[in-house]
């Protein structure tokens, strides 16, 4: 039943996304964020929501346009339970903006794979890297993708591997200039700086335990077989399986640093994981056994829901 809705792309199966994300989003409101009720207050609220939709919908573009997985909506409904299952991540603004500038470079990092106009696609994957460590200082750990991607699709211009460079400066020095008008210091722009915490205790809940084992029991059992079938992927396309393998590594770490260990930095983590499972999802050949993976995928983020 699960896989014969979502096995397809289908308009219905965005109006199901779209009302888990919301569930998602409501849900950390009434529980997470005190703020006082009003009119801009609302219009706030939706234009965030929006903003974390259309983040969904990137990833089913991204995985749509260069054929991370078959024509499915897995990823989209995966990406929406893992919203669901820890409701923290909709509630950091900052980490929903890093977050977006991530999957916009990750974007252009996958189409490096065509190497029409590499450089463009360099420095945007730079800038947009760059943007988001802006808004989460530990977002500047996925530029590793980059080069990751000049090595695998092996580029060997050394003017190639200087481009994101430029990128990064290019948002410095923009930072810096907005940063001397608005607050006439230098770098009063930058929201966040290099903090760590080993931490953990925040995650000693219920909600963070069980959210935490499914995406890691899931995760860790459906890279397994995705490291595997990396190989049976058409020569060109993998690099493109490896970044994503790379992506959930380096989001990985970036939980593990968090300064702030609430929840919110595992967002990064929802959309090469969601890519990963539905690429195991479709290799399961029993239909009772896959049907019984996805309905435990959907029905452990309801239950942490009602804890």
């Amino acid at each position: 039943m699960i896989t014969s809705i979502f096995k397809k792309s289908k308009p219905i199966n965005f109006i199901i996304v779209f009302f888990i994300t919301l569930l998602a989003f409501i849900t950390a409101r009434t529980k997470l964020v005190i703020e006082p009720i009003d009119v801009a207050y609302i219009f706030k609220q939706i234009g965030l929501f929006l903003f974390c939709f259309v983040s969904v919908l990137l990833v089913n573009f991204i995985v749509s346009k260069h054929s991370l997985t078959k024509k499915n909506s897995y990823e989209i409904l995966l990406f929406s339970l893992f919203l669901l299952a820890i409701t923290q991540t909709t509630a950091n603004t900052n980490i929903l903006f890093a977050n977006f500038f991530i999957l916009l470079s990750f974007r252009r990092i996958i189409s490096l794979r065509s190497m029409i106009t590499p450089e463009k696609k360099l420095f945007d994957a730079a800038f947009w890297i760059a943007v988001a460590s802006l808004f989460y200082f530990w977002a500047i750990l996925f530029f590793v993708m980059i080069f990751a991607a000049l090595f695998l699709y092996s580029v060997n211009k050394i003017k190639h591997w200087l481009i994101p460079f430029v990128g990064v400066a290019a948002v410095f020095v923009i930072a810096i200039s907005i940063s001397i008008l608005y607050n006439n210091t230098f770098f009063g722009f930058f929201k966040s700086l290099p903090d760590v915490s080993y931490d953990f205790n925040k995650y000693n809940t219920p909600q963070f335990l069980i959210a935490i084992t499914m995406l890691l029991s899931f995760g860790v059992w459906a890279s397994l077989f995705y490291i595997r079938t990396i190989k049976s992927k058409k020569k060109a396309f993998r690099p493109a399986f490896k970044i994503v393998f790379l992506a959930i590594v380096i989001s990985f770490v970036t939980v593990f640093l968090a300064p702030n260990k609430d929840g919110s930095e595992f967002l990064f983590m929802f959309a090469p994981l969601a890519i990963i499972i539905t690429n195991y999802v479709e290799t399961i050949q029993d239909k009772w056994f896959r049907e019984l993976f996805l309905l435990t995928l959907i029905t452990v983020p309801f239950i942490i829901l009602f804890l």
